[in-house]
């Protein structure tokens, strides 16, 4: 485990933004030129005059590093390769509100901080649409994603159509900008790997903090506000979703988040949690022992989750369909059920009649990046995208045993989940979560060290 889980890394520089937009420039000159118009995450009201703790939309980081609310990002691509004007939108400076919320830029600072070509205040934007849209063949918007921003585009559109008598034509055509945006964040760049290891490591360390905490009777939550404080203490905003904590007959459902049950001695704890390192998410699972010794039955199941998620890691290799590591997946786990007596039959033919999916449902891995399931076509063109170097996915086989009369009570209410984190190489799959403890001696070492 590294010991050196210091908060932050150097920021990325303005110029690799500038650059990611050059490369969504030239995507939208493919399609003919146009603007793209892209607006921050807005502030949620939690309750009365509370927000929810901001996150920045993670399309517009990715393109602007930017992090305030209110904040829109245009990108004016013109019909000739490098011709791209790179436009922000954002809040004035405001002495008094500082005093209150925290620092603003401004748009002066901005621009010069941040390497935008222009900035204006976010005040003016309405003002200043019609302009920028006008005599573009195409906008690109990210459709559907904030409705009411995509009414503000089309306001926009019809002031500029009400300029037709002064020769000024307005966008024909409307182009979702995600797919193009989906296709660059796939592939991550090695300040993004980097970040997303850093993230790995904390998460891994507070794996096994929860390790070593957990005894019979305490409860689920109090385990997760040990994962919270290794988060937290190293670094992360936040977790990168709702920590799953579940004990028991509760792992047995796949979201559950409630994490208000009180550990029993006998059981499994499954923990799904990851935190969010500098906007970037890691997301690991580990099954273990309240009492710190799995018994036969649970040591049974354990074995086959394992052997079913080392040979998926060992599927991830470039070239290969994503899809591959699922395939294996499905096949270690129901020859396993087959062994421990929970199916019977030939493996192949309880594959194509699905009777595995009674105990495991979900498949075996998403993409991972800014967001937890992060954006990014599965299939390409009908079959299933080829891993290429930069890809970082998780693998995540499981088996949940519910009570039933087929089902032999020793097994009643065993979850088990193991996920990591995996980057694709070269050299094929580095798990970026390795440092979490695994195997059965590795987790009943750490729970009694």
């Amino acid at each position: 485990m590294p010991s050196d889980l210091t908060p932050h890394l150097p920021q990325l520089a303005p110029e690799a933004h500038a650059a990611r937009r050059a490369r969504l420039a030239d995507a939208m000159r493919a399609e003919g030129g146009g603007v793209a118009i892209l607006p921050n995450a807005r502030t949620s009201v939690r309750n009365g005059d509370t927000e929810y703790a901001y996150r920045f939309d993670s399309h517009f980081y990715y393109l602007s590093g930017f992090r305030e609310p209110e904040s829109i990002l245009v990108i004016v691509a013109g019909a000739r390769e490098g011709e791209r004007q790179d436009i922000l939108f954002c809040r004035d400076k405001n002495p008094e509100m500082e005093i209150w919320e925290g620092f603003r830029h401004g748009p002066e600072a901005a621009r010069e901080q941040f390497g935008f070509h222009v900035t204006h205040s976010t005040e003016r934007f309405d003002e200043i649409l019609p302009d920028l849209l006008s005599d573009q063949p195409t906008a690109f918007i990210a459709l559907g994603a904030d409705k009411d921003f995509d009414a503000r585009v089309l306001r926009g559109i019809e002031a500029v159509r009400a300029r037709a008598r002064k020769g000024v034509s307005a966008p024909v055509s409307l182009h979702d900008l995600r797919p193009a945006l989906d296709g660059m964040r796939l592939i991550k760049d090695a300040h993004e790997i980097a970040l997303m290891q850093r993230a790995a490591d904390i998460s891994a360390a507070a794996h096994a903090r929860a390790m070593r905490v957990t005894r019979p009777g305490l409860f689920e939550y109090q385990v997760e506000a040990e994962l919270m404080h290794a988060f937290l203490h190293a670094g992360a905003a936040s977790p990168a979703y709702p920590s799953i904590v579940a004990g028991g007959a509760n792992a047995c459902t796949l979201h559950y988040v409630e994490n208000r049950s009180r550990l029993a001695a006998g059981d499994l704890l499954l923990i799904d949690a990851g935190c969010e390192f500098e906007g970037y998410a890691s997301d690991i699972t580990r099954s273990f022992p309240v009492d710190g010794r799995f018994s036969g039955p649970q040591r049974a199941a354990y074995e086959v989750v394992l052997a079913a998620q080392l040979a998926a890691i060992d599927a991830m290799r470039p070239g290969q369909p994503f899809n591959a590591a699922h395939e294996v997946a499905v096949r270690v786990i129901t020859s396993g059920l087959v062994d421990l007596g929970l199916l019977a039959g030939d493996v192949d033919g309880l594959i194509e009649s699905g009777a595995f999916r009674r105990f495991y449902m979900h498949s075996t891995g998403h993409w991972l990046g800014l967001d937890v399931h992060d954006v990014g076509a599965y299939r390409v063109a009908g079959a299933s995208r080829p891993l290429q170097v930069g890809h970082v996915a998780t693998v995540e086989p499981g088996l949940y045993i519910r009570p039933g009369e087929d089902v032999p009570e020793a097994f009643w209410n065993i979850g088990i989940r193991i996920e990591d984190d995996v980057l694709i190489t070269p050299d094929g799959p580095r798990v970026l979560s390795a440092a979490a403890p695994k195997t059965i001696a590795e987790i009943e070492a750490t729970m009694h060290g």
